[in-house]
């Protein structure tokens, strides 16, 4: 067994680098800006389901984000699960203070939010409740809206991105599973 780093000892750098042995999804947060009627929008791939009943989601975004206050004043916005074709959405949206909307293509949601193209799935959602997490704001979500296409997701593992990649059928036990 490889010996423990106590907790005296680790710094945010070795918990980052543990905590990216954990493959994540990635999803896109984005909104219709009111005070400029622009889109905007962050990245985030600490996203996850927190009931069916009713229906919940939850991500986290950084306390010192500024992206997310302005998708917050949007009232309505929608998460968008990124497909393994939208690594450069996903870096464009992780920038801060730029353009992030630059040059992608995208159609208004129900409420009129954001869904960007190509996409893995998204969900209009509101804002249920924040919580503050040490350095990180937990936001709680109401989904009202949901679609889902049948693509490839983006992962981010070790800080990198990658796909997901079938496991090859064993034919001698392909028919159990029917």
């Amino acid at each position: 067994m490889n010996d423990p780093i106590g907790a005296a000892t680790f710094d945010g750098r070795s918990m980052r680098d543990v905590l990216g042995h954990f493959a994540t999804g990635v999803v896109a947060i984005t909104g219709i800006d009111p005070e400029t009627d622009k889109p905007t929008g962050l990245a985030a791939n600490s996203f996850t389901s927190v009931s069916l009943e009713p229906p919940l989601v939850a991500f986290c975004v950084a306390e010192t984000s500024s992206s997310w206050p302005r998708v917050r004043l949007a009232g309505s916005y929608v998460i968008n699960i990124l497909s393994e074709a939208q690594e450069g959405v996903c870096r464009q949206m992780a920038v801060r203070g730029s353009d992030k909307f630059a040059g992608l293509s995208w159609s208004p949601s129900p409420s009129g939010a954001p869904v960007l193209d190509s996409g893995l799935a998204w969900m209009e959602a509101e804002l249920e409740a924040e919580h503050v997490a040490g350095d990180h704001v937990i936001v709680v979500s109401r989904v009202r809206h949901i679609y889902a296409a049948d693509q490839t997701p983006l992962v981010f593992y070790r800080g990198k991105y990658g796909r997901v990649e079938p496991f090859p059928i064993d034919e001698s036990i392909a028919g159990l599973a029917q």
